[in-house]
């Protein structure tokens, strides 16, 4: 139960390589694929940690080496939120930067395709916010995938 198979540095470097790795993967999809989930994303979310599950452990089915991969992804989770907070190149490279998807009330339909930002999805923010599109002074996609809009 406690014995493990492998090194503990192992667990250690198993789990920083798949930390990294999703990091970057789930960055690459886009703001829209974390913002809101759909069932089919949080599929994909279930997927992918049943895909890497293997890759943690390397086999082991020990606790010890369940708690040392765990600690490992707790500990890289407090540093990188630790480095964006206190630097702002960090935090625009991992977690990205606002975009402008329209102004003045004029969509930016190119931007909001390239951003998988439908036209029904900033109109529903447009209604929850209480303003016709020819109020909008500016529609934002949010560096977490919500999309904020300022009125005139």
């Amino acid at each position: 139960m406690f014995h493990m198979d492998l090194p503990w540095w192992e667990f250690v470097a198993r789990g920083a390589v798949i930390y990294l790795s999703l990091l970057v993967l789930v960055r690459l999809s886009g703001k829209r694929t974390v913002g809101q989930f759909t069932p089919f994303d949080l599929v994909v979310m279930l997927l992918l940690s049943e895909a890497v599950s293997n890759g943690l452990s390397g086999g082991d089915e020990s606790i010890t080496g369940g708690l040392i991969v765990a600690a490992t992804l707790i500990g890289l989770n407090f540093g990188l939120a630790w480095v964006t907070s206190r630097s702002r190149r960090a935090e625009e490279l991992v977690e990205g930067r606002e975009v402008l998807l329209g102004r003045d009330g004029v969509l930016y339909e190119d931007v909001m395709r390239g951003q998988r930002v439908s036209v029904a999805d900033l109109h529903k923010v447009l209604r929850e916010n209480d303003c016709m599109l020819t109020e909008m002074r500016f529609a934002f996609l949010e560096a977490d995938g919500s999309i904020s809009v300022i009125k005139r």
